[in-house]
Parts: structure tokens; C-alpha cells; sequence
């Protein structure tokens, strides 16, 4: 008998050890990361621990080839569980039924209140509910030389009017000049500091109102008659605004917390941060996102949940954007943050709060690919008045 129930005993074991295993689910997870010092394996040993009945396949693909990997899969039933995402993918994925939506689980979750403030806002789906979670971010401010700033007598801008004005004080041409404007691509993210923020909108009538067209006039009037910004910012790009800072050729420039580093490194305590100017009633700065998301065709949504969350509260976080170059999501990350110095950190958490996104459409991209380059070079060297500018980029958002 005793036999009997030692038998027994080691089948209804092997029984339940045998269900268990059954019941373990798998997520499949995707993301990039082109930093050696991969945090991931860590990060997922960790979750697993305290979470056994869930297996974490973490794949890291290459950047270069991510979205079409993505959307291939997506097409071919062969998609992740979850993976890191963009904005700009989001319409294209939410047309695709691909997304899952998250908005329940995010408002039930422990960690929303350490999100930092608009996030959430800023990451909404053209419908209007979350299929995002923020993983991490950066936003544009305004870097300048604190050396030239001291020599000239001045305080970092806080306005249009202070930042023009500052500006006029510290160009020297030629050898320096108050305002290394990015004139070249990409640089539609420093134009709509100034013009955005004035009541420029990407939309129809949204650019040649008054007070747009006004706030064109303002930025070129910065380079044809104030005179405070290098003759080659119509066709300088980032790597040319950066070298002219740290060459004290320029005494401002605009870019984010991701190029902190290879800056103190060049100059120390002679560079720092404040948020970008307020003009008029308005303050506008570009925000840079990626995010963590969930696919409708997933089979293990719940534990796709818990990964994903995971990886966006506290000290997972602060361990997963160590590998990224840009900041934790979080507040009390924020808080303690380590990666950059401290008034880089400050400077992009003062900023977020007025932080946008452009509309996710293809007038858009067109917009920030070829037509605001063109056009914008075309305003700086006279060819086209700032007027004509704003009218021929009107047409993309005739409708």
C-alpha cells in the first residue's frame, strides 16, 4: 500500500510539473540596441526570476532594417509578441490592425504615476487610446556657451526677445556669431522652436496665418539683417552646428541631451542647457521618442503586459536606457539620473511639459524631409521672401 501511494504520489508530481511546463508561456520581444553594453540579458534573467511561468525571447535587430523586418513579420504571421516602436510607425500599424490596445492595463498599473508628465499625452494613437508605453525619450533645449555668456554679462534666454537680444551681444563676425542654426536637413525641428511655438500649424491655413508668416520673417531676419547666425547655415547640417559650438564660432545652437556628452567632453563646464525660448505666448520643442508595444496577434498578451511594464518602472528603466543614450521615463529615474550631468537631465525634464509631436501623415513627411530644406534654404539666401516660403509650404496641407 505504501508503495502504492509513493507511486502515486511521483505521478501526480510529475503530473503537475508536466501542466506547469505546459502552462509556461513564451514572449517573443523585439528591439534595437547598436550598444555593446547590452543591458538586455540582465534585465531579462531578472523578470523571469520573479516571474517563472513566463520565458522572455529577446531579439535585437539591426536599426538599418528594423521596420521592414517588422512589418514583414506583421504581414507574414510571424510578428513578435511585443517590440519597440516609433511614433511615426503608429497610423501605419493602427491601419494594420496590428496594435493592442493598452489603455486598461496602463491606467491599472502601479508604475503609471512615476511616468514623467505628457508622455502619455504625447503618445496617444490617431484614435485617441494607448497603444503605446513609454521606454524612453529626449527633447530639443537650447545649449549654449556659458564662457561667452560670462564674458558678455548675460543670462541664458528665457524668451524670443532675450534670445535675439543676446544674440546681437555675443556675434563678433566673423569670428563669432550668437546662433548656430541647423538651415539644412533636419533642421525643422530648431525652426519650430521659433515658429511653431508663434501659431505656425502643419495644417490647412496653419502656416500663412499673420502671426506665422511674421514668425518666419522674425528667424530669417535673424540671418539676413541681424546678421547673428553663419553665413553657411543654409546648408549646415548636424555635424556642422555641432563643431561650430565647440569651436566657440557659435554661442548657441539647439539639439538634445544625446549630444551632452561628446560636448562636456570637448568643453567642460563651458557648455550647458536651459529649455528653448518661450515667443510671444507660446513654447514649443521637439520630442524624440520610442516606445514599447503589444501586437493583436499575440497569444500571451498578459504576460506580454507584465514584460513590457516591466522593463518601464523604476530601476529597469534607468538599466535599459544605460545602453540607449537617452533618458529614463520615469520620475524617480529622473531623479537619480546618472548617465548625463545634471542640468542636461534638468533641462530636458523642464522641457518636456510643452514637448509636441508633428502629425503622423505623408504631407508631414514630406515636409520634414525635402520641402522645409528647400525651402528654408531657398528664404535664408534671399531667392524666396519668407512669405513665399510659408505659402509653397502651405500647399502640402492644402486639404
Amino acid at each position: 500500500m505504501k508503495f502504492l501511494k509513493t507511486l502515486a504520489l511521483g505521478a501526480a508530481l510529475a503530473a503537475s510539473a508536466a501542466f506547469s511546463q505546459a502552462k509556461a508561456e513564451t514572449v517573443r520581444f523585439w528591439y534595437h540596441f547598436d550598444n555593446p553594453a547590452n543591458p538586455m540579458s540582465d534585465l531579462v534573467k531578472k523578470f523571469e526570476t520573479a516571474n517563472p511561468g513566463i520565458k522572455i525571447e529577446a531579439e535585437n535587430v539591426p536599426w538599418n532594417s528594423y521596420y521592414d523586418n517588422l512589418y514583414t513579420a506583421l504581414v507574414g504571421g510571424n510578428a513578435p509578441d511585443a517590440a519597440m516602436v516609433k511614433l511615426f510607425a503608429q497610423p501605419r500599424l493602427a491601419e494594420m490592425g496590428a496594435l493592442e490596445p493598452i489603455g486598461k492595463q496602463i491606467d491599472s498599473w502601479k508604475g503609471k504615476a512615476d511616468l514623467l508628465d505628457n508622455l502619455l499625452e504625447l503618445n496617444k494613437g490617431p484614435d485617441g487610446k494607448q497603444y503605446y508605453l513609454p521606454i524612453q525619450y529626449v527633447v530639443l533645449y537650447l545649449y549654449y556657451r556659458t564662457d561667452l555668456f560670462q564674458a558678455a554679462g548675460l543670462q541664458p534666454p528665457k524668451t524670443c526677445e532675450e534670445f535675439r537680444n543676446a544674440a546681437i551681444k555675443l556675434t563678433n563676425a566673423p569670428q563669432t556669431y550668437g546662433f548656430g542654426l541647423r538651415g539644412g536637413k533636419g533642421g525643422w525641428d530648431q525652426w519650430g522652436a521659433f515658429v511653431l511655438s508663434q501659431g505656425a500649424e502643419l495644417k490647412p491655413g496653419g502656416l500663412t496665418k499673420p502671426e506665422a508668416i511674421a514668425a518666419n520673417q522674425w528667424l530669417v531676419d535673424l540671418f539676413q539683417k541681424d546678421k547673428v547666425i553663419p553665413p553657411s547655415a543654409p546648408n549646415d547640417g548636424f555635424q556642422e552646428i555641432v563643431a561650430a559650438f565647440k569651436s566657440g564660432k557659435t554661442a548657441m545652437t539647439i539639439h538634445h541631451i544625446g549630444s551632452s556628452k561628446d560636448l562636456v567632453a570637448a568643453l567642460g563646464d563651458k557648455v550647458s542647457a536651459v529649455p528653448v525660448p518661450k515667443c510671444g505666448s507660446g513654447q514649443w520643442t521637439s520630442y524624440g521618442d520610442e516606445s514599447l508595444a503589444i501586437f493583436s496577434s499575440s497569444s500571451v498578451k498578459d504576460a506580454a503586459w507584465k514584460w513590457i511594464s516591466f522593463l518601464a518602472e523604476g530601476q529597469n528603466n534607468v538599466a535599459f536606457n544605460s545602453a540607449t543614450g537617452q533618458l529614463t521615463v520615469t520620475k524617480s529615474g529622473s531623479a537619480d539620473w546618472k548617465l548625463h550631468e545634471r542640468r542636461f537631465v534638468e533641462a530636458t525634464v523642464q522641457s518636456l511639459p510643452f514637448a509636441k509631436v508633428l502629425p503622423q501623415t505623408s504631407a508631414v513627411s514630406e515636409f520634414v524631409n525635402t520641402a522645409w530644406q528647400t525651402n528654408m534654404q531657398q528664404a535664408l539666401t534671399g531667392q524666396i521672401t519668407a512669405k513665399k516660403m510659408m505659402e509653397q509650404l502651405q500647399t502640402l496641407f492644402a486639404q
